[in-house]
């Protein structure tokens, strides 16, 4: 009897832990579900046009079919690196990557083209987003989410030394990256070019420019955010029509790139409602 009465108890806990290992593997897979793994799978990812952000190859291996996969991906203009097997075993889950990996895009990128279209299509001037080498796919995913909020037409991110539109962004803009256009592009400084031939006014945002609210924001206009670290780069600083700024208060100098972004876009939002 005594054995009988302690079996559900037994039983329960069993059925509590496997739902919690379930959990958890559930968890790990939801995270690192935007990864390719194996030399076969990535050769044909590429060759079926599949968006992909960037390959990541370990460190000294290109020998055999390597090599025609990262000529593949040259071709079509994504980023190769190279990193530590150990790095690609903990992406891969442990799994047999044969010293290579991709990194899915959540979503499909769009061109230049594609943003100006929707701003026609809403009869409204364009309203874009420059983004110079945000890192931070959590500042990325916020920066989406608000430009969903305020009406922005696209945002434009660099091919290299940024975060593209991976798993963890789209779950950081929380659904609002199915609704915003983002462009991928190779030359950040020859699209900001574009872009002013094609009358948009083009902001830079940093610390000693000129108060937000000095500037008519109501035109065609692009901001661009910089570096969590660094800001703007020279380049594409120079490139810029001009320098906004934000107040600043406190003993802190500088705000968060996805907050300082958000501040701007509504500052836009609110001039042309």
């Amino acid at each position: 009897m005594k054995d009988n009465a302690q079996k559900p108890k037994h039983r329960k806990h069993t059925e509590d832990y496997s739902a919690k290992t379930h959990s958890i593997r559930e968890e790990h897979n939801e995270k690192y579900n935007d990864v390719l793994v194996g030399r076969n799978c990535v050769r044909e990812a590429l060759k079926s046009g599949r968006t992909i952000d960037s390959i990541i190859i370990a460190k000294g291996n290109k020998n055999g079919s390597l090599g025609e996969i990262i000529t593949l991906a040259k071709n079509r203009g994504i980023p190769v690196k190279e990193a530590d097997s150990k790095k690609l075993d903990f992406l891969s889950k442990n799994g047999v990557h044969q010293g290579i990996i991709a990194m899915v895009a959540c979503k499909e990128y769009v061109n230049i083209d594609d943003i100006f279209k929707t701003a026609e299509e809403r009869s409204e001037n364009p309203f874009i987003i420059i983004l110079d080498e945000i890192e931070d796919p959590h500042n990325l995913g916020a920066i989406i989410r608000t430009a969903e909020c305020t009406g922005v037409h696209g945002i434009i991110i660099p091919k290299r030394r940024s975060v593209g539109l991976s798993y963890a962004v789209g779950k950081s803009s929380a659904g609002a990256v199915e609704y915003v256009n983002v462009a991928r592009v190779t030359n950040l400084s020859a699209t900001i070019e574009e872009l002013k031939q094609r009358g948009v006014w083009v902001l830079g945002a940093d610390m000693d420019g000129i108060p937000s609210q000095q500037f008519d924001l109501k035109g065609s206009i692009a901001i661009v955010i910089g570096n969590e670290g660094k800001g703007i780069g020279r380049l594409i600083r120079s490139k810029c029509d001009g320098i906004v700024s934000l107040p600043m208060k406190g003993n802190i100098n500088s705000l968060n790139a996805s907050v300082a972004a958000g501040i701007l876009m509504y500052d836009v939002c609110r001039q042309r409602i």
